[in-house]
């Protein structure tokens, strides 16, 4: 008999549609005023008071914070808040008949609304309660005399003397709006942590665990209580006796008995549990406020009951694919090719926007993009998560496209909405991408977080070369990566000034990730600018070593130096003037990431083992697990490669006369092989 959802729906569509426009309308205002062309060097008080009272309409109320009305009767009765006293008073309770706990609950919330204590509800309940008795006396008017209402407490003393309310119900019903909209509803699963006030559902209750416990063991409540307690402890390999559920058990009672109570209430037994249990310890007692006072149970309905329709597209998208809900894992290797598995590999994507964990992605044997590998396993746990997701859109589709928009709305970093782009392209959502690339646009322009935009280049640069975006969207990536990239190139050198050990390392990392973004984005103008950038980093005092060793590497590396410049650059940073520390974390960042300058360039080589000789073996005891970390990362060949070279010694220099034997070389005939070559190559 409560007031109808489409009714309730109508009115806050209506709210919103009155407070867009009165916005729009104070925007208005303000505009036109702004337009006025009046010199004058200071407003008068008249037109300050004007300005405050137009400010006060356009900016929203203040919330008010309301406060449980129980809560009142709690701190009167010396309980912590409300859902105590009233578990204490009328659920524990049970000496007193069905009339008197009835009385004494409509007494209770007649005191409190006779008192004026507002909820957070009451301009929602005005026309809700009007409503209800409007449906009582529907109900009296077909002669029924005596008629039972289930309805929540608080209603209960508006809903007795409905006689007293009629002239006013019916001018607040006659104010209702029409609506035409059909709703339907459904069951869905519950959990005890949905349950909870914890979750945020507002109807909820603190102890589900607890609760269910009192309605399954009338007799001996207490002692099977802290028995369940104690094997959660010991589940989780936390030590607990006999005597710490005894003297649990005495100090509950000890407690309600200080506090003039007739039973044991949670109150008493949480706090003799964190006491004696958990020997005070806070982060011991969540554990069991998660695994007993709230409880991981699930529960299910029957499948012949509606479904709420984001779930119903689901199981019919699941079932058109032929995807079976399984328990044990199932790999699907999934070929792009095929309209199904490409199909398929959509419907993953979408649903790991959404959070739904069935589908998992793994790894593929077969080379190629076009090969894709899922585990499947279901868990009865992701409806919870399907339900938890139904409030976006009724599709799978629709859901993932507004999850999406509001996630982007949400953030701030470029680089997490890079990723969501990137995200985008494989779920099949380019509806989605316009909104992002607008907001990437937006954010970037005014973002100064140079770590941000760095993280974001990478993934940017692998859309704009690899992604399958649609051509109007291909000049926009472009604009923004050059946006993005100019401002890397202006503040990196100041970044990098000043940071430590651990800071430089993340930072050596963006750079060896964007110096490959950018080699592979295969713009001269952009690689020139960077090679600068590089050299500019290089050159700055102040800027730690290991990112002077990268710098030095990648300028060697896009042959923006030579190995005489390198080989200078590198006698300069490892003569023995420099402290040990500094060379050692130079050496990291100039060989970390491949193991190739050592193989094969000798005259690098012998500089290193030359500087490796001359160091003391104290100082080479300090400086090992730095140089430990830059070899750790190579290959087991490539070490194994480096420890044979070690064990020979310096390497030889090639001399002129490996010039004169490659002008020998017959290049007429070497390129004859390659028609063969392309051949093949097509044919792969």
């Amino acid at each position: 008999m409560d007031l109808p959802a489409a009714i309730s729906f109508k009115i806050k569509q209506n709210q919103i549609a009155e407070a867009q426009k009165a916005a729009e309308q104070a925007a208005a205002e303000l505009e036109s005023e702004t337009d006025l062309d009046i010199d004058i060097d200071a407003p008068t008080a008249a037109e300050e008071s004007t300005e405050k009272e137009t400010i006060t309409e356009v900016l929203p109320p203040t919330p008010i914070s309301y406060k449980d009305p129980l809560s009142y009767l709690a701190e009167i009765a010396g309980f912590k808040d409300g859902e105590d006293w009233w578990e204490y008073q009328f659920e524990s309770i049970s000496n007193s008949n069905a009339e008197a706990h009835f009385e004494a609950v409509q007494l209770c919330m007649s005191t409190l609304r006779e008192a004026g204590i507002s909820s957070s509800l009451d301009e929602e309940n005005i026309r809700r309660e009007a409503y209800m008795r409007q449906i009582i006396r529907e109900t009296q008017n077909e002669l029924y005399t005596e008629i039972a209402v289930v309805c929540g407490a608080w209603h209960g003393p508006a809903l007795v003397d409905i006689d007293a309310y009629e002239k006013e119900d019916r001018k607040i019903l006659k104010k209702l709006p029409k609506s035409r909209m059909k709703i339907a509803a459904t069951w869905i699963p519950w959990t005890n942590n949905r349950l909870s006030l914890f979750s945020g559902y507002g109807a909820g209750l603190r102890a589900p665990g607890w609760y269910a416990h009192c309605w399954e063991n009338p007799e001996e409540l207490e002692i099977k209580w802290l028995v369940k307690v104690a094997q959660a402890f010991r589940d989780e390999e936390v030590d607990i006796s006999t005597a710490h559920v005894l003297e649990s058990y005495r100090l509950a009672y000890a407690l309600a008995s200080l506090r003039n109570r007739s039973q044991l209430s949670l109150a008493e037994l949480s706090e003799a549990i964190q006491t004696v249990m958990c020997m005070g310890d806070a982060i011991l007692f969540d554990l069991i406020k998660e695994r007993v006072i709230v409880g991981d149970v699930l529960g299910r309905i029957p499948d012949h009951l509606p479904k709420v329709p984001l779930q119903a597209d689901f199981e019919a998208t699941a079932k058109s694919m032929r995807l079976k809900f399984s328990a044990m894992p199932k790999q699907y290797d999934l070929d792009l090719r095929k309209p199904l598995d490409l199909k398929r590999s959509v419907f993953f994507h979408r649903l790991a926007l959404l959070g739904i964990e069935w589908a998992t992605k793994t790894y593929s044997r077969n080379k190629g993009t076009f090969k894709e590998s899922w585990v499947l396993k279901w868990e009865e746990a992701m409806y919870i998560q399907l339900i938890d997701r139904a409030y976006f859109g009724n599709t799978i589709h629709s859901a993932t496209t507004a999850m999406i928009k509001k996630d982007a709305d949400e953030v701030r970093m470029v680089s997490k909405l890079v990723e969501l782009v990137a995200a985008c392209l494989p779920a099949d959502l380019f509806e989605s991408i316009d909104h992002l690339l607008l907001k990437v646009s937006n954010e970037s322009a005014i973002s100064t977080d140079v770590i941000d935009l760095m993280q974001a280049l990478p993934p940017l640069i692998n859309v704009l070369k690899y992604g399958d975006v649609r051509n109007s969207d291909l000049q926009q990536l472009q604009q923004i990566a050059a946006q993005l990239l100019s401002k890397v190139f202006i503040n990196l050198p100041n970044t990098c000034y000043g940071l430590d050990e651990d800071s430089s390392n993340t930072m050596f990392e963006l750079i060896s990730e964007l110096n490959v973004a950018i080699n592979i984005l295969d713009q001269d103008t952009f690689k020139s600018e960077w090679l600068d950038t590089i050299e500019q980093t290089r050159a700055n005092s102040g800027v730690h070593s290991v990112i002077v060793g990268c710098c030095v590497r990648l300028l060697l590396d896009n042959d923006r130096i030579d190995f005489e410049q390198a080989q200078n650059y590198t006698t300069y940073y490892l003569h023995a003037n420099n402290p040990p520390m500094e060379v050692a974390h130079w050496v990291e960042g100039f060989i970390r990431g491949s193991a190739m300058i050592l193989t094969y360039d000798n005259r690098i080589w012998n500089i290193l083992y030359k500087w490796v000789d001359e160091v003391d073996s104290e100082q080479f005891m300090q400086l090992l697990p730095v140089l430990r970390r830059a070899f750790s990362k190579f290959q087991y060949g490539e070490r194994r490669q480096i420890g044979l070279k070690a064990k020979a010694g310096m390497g030889s220099i090639p001399s002129a006369t490996a010039t004169e034997e490659t002008a020998s070389f017959d290049t007429e005939r070497a390129e004859s092989i390659l028609p063969f070559i392309h051949k093949l190559l097509v044919a792969s």
